[in-house]
């Protein structure tokens, strides 16, 4: 399901990596591409997946690099992890905000 943007006022986004693996001529390539997170008062959309604010239970984040950490979404539907480069915390202020965690 995804959400319709004239629904949706984005109150904070995130760029998120996701490294496609290919083999090509006995050769193991690795593309980063590049995606953005959207939180609304609607919910939470990635380019693969989409959730309603009610929802998402929590959202976490751990280091594991000096340049790369995870985000966790904590859902009904299970643990999604995102890497990220950038640091998360305005982004998880703003869904705490809204979610009044």
């Amino acid at each position: 399901m995804k959400m319709n943007e004239g629904d949706m006022n984005i109150l904070a986004h995130l760029p998120y990596i996701k490294v496609k693996r290919t083999i090509e001529d006995n050769v193991q390539n690795h593309k980063e591409e590049e995606h953005i997170i959207e939180l609304s008062s609607y919910g939470i959309q990635t380019t693969y997946d989409t959730f309603l604010l009610e929802e998402v239970l929590d959202i976490s984040y751990r280091d594991f690099s000096q340049h790369l950490g995870l985000l966790y979404l904590h859902t009904i539907k299970g643990l999604y992890s995102y890497t990220v480069k950038t640091n998360p915390q305005s982004f998880i202020r703003e869904f705490k905000k809204i979610k009044q965690i």
